[in-house]
Parts: structure tokens; sequence; C-alpha cells
């Protein structure tokens, strides 16, 4: 069950892009924007008070990649394995991190919520091979000791 300060702050949303069905991604998008992840209770709520199905809502949720409807980290790093990356090996930052932060394939946020680790079919910054991303900030030339000084600078921060 949310905290009553969620579906508020869902209403001032509603209310920016107006109760009718093409505000929907734009509110999910604000949500997920405030959250870091798009909660079920919440859209199934968005869905009642702008006119959509419920169905619709999610349907429109489980197409787009963007919208997580699992908790994200405070920082989400995104490590590509698109062909250039992975040819330069962004498997190593990947395990790297994976092992630092004592997450895998199947768990991907660490406990304390302060990072989701994600990988990424391209980032489009191909000529910095291998890159990665925290909260959309490009990071090039990667590698796993570049990752693994990132991430002490980002839990410095985190504190």
């Amino acid at each position: 069950m949310l905290d009553q300060s969620y579906y508020t702050k869902t209403d001032e949303f509603i209310e920016h892009y107006g109760r009718k069905a093409s505000s929907l991604i734009p509110i999910m998008q604000d949500i997920q924007g405030e959250y870091r992840y798009l909660p079920g209770e919440l859209l199934t709520y968005v869905a009642k008070e702008i006119g959509v199905k419920e169905a619709k809502a999610y349907s429109v949720a489980t197409f787009y990649e963007n919208f997580s409807f699992e908790p994200k980290g405070k920082y989400i790093i995104k490590v590509c394995d698109g062909t250039a990356c992975h040819v330069r090996k962004s498997t190593p930052i990947l395990e790297a991190l994976f092992k630092e932060l004592g997450l895998s394939q199947k768990k991907h946020t660490t406990d304390d919520m302060l990072f989701t680790v994600e990988t990424v079919s391209c980032l489009g910054a191909c000529g910095l091979a291998p890159t990665l991303t925290v909260n959309d900030e490009v990071h090039p030339n990667m590698t796993p000791e570049k990752a693994l000084a990132l991430v002490e600078e980002l839990r410095g921060e985190g504190l």
C-alpha cells in the first residue's frame, strides 16, 4: 500500500496534463521520474482518473522498455552491450559491477536502493566504447577499474 503522498503527487501530474487518454504516457513518465519506477497501484489509479481501461494502461507500460514496475536505485547504471561496446569488452565491466554490488542478471538493485545495474543494447556512443551511463550521464572508454572507482565516488555522494 502506497503512502497518500504518492496519490497527491500523481494528482498534480494528472491536473498538469489533463484528464484525457493522451495524457497517459506523460503522466507515467513523470511518475517514474519522481519515484524511479512505476508503482502498479498508481498506474491503476491514473487509468481510472483519466478514463482509460486498466488493461490499456498496463499494455502501454509494458510495451515501452523505459517503464519499470520494479523500484530502482538512486543511481541507475546502464552498461552498453551493443556490438562496439561488446567487442571492446563491456562484459568484464558488467561482471565487475555485479560482483562489487552483489548483483546479478536476476537481481538488478542493491538492497540499500543506491544502485541499479542494467544492460542496454546501445547507448548511441559507439565511438566512445565501451560506454556506460549513470542516470543518463555518459561515461566513455570504461574499464572494470574505472567502473569500480565510479561506484566508490557515487557511494561517497550517496551518503
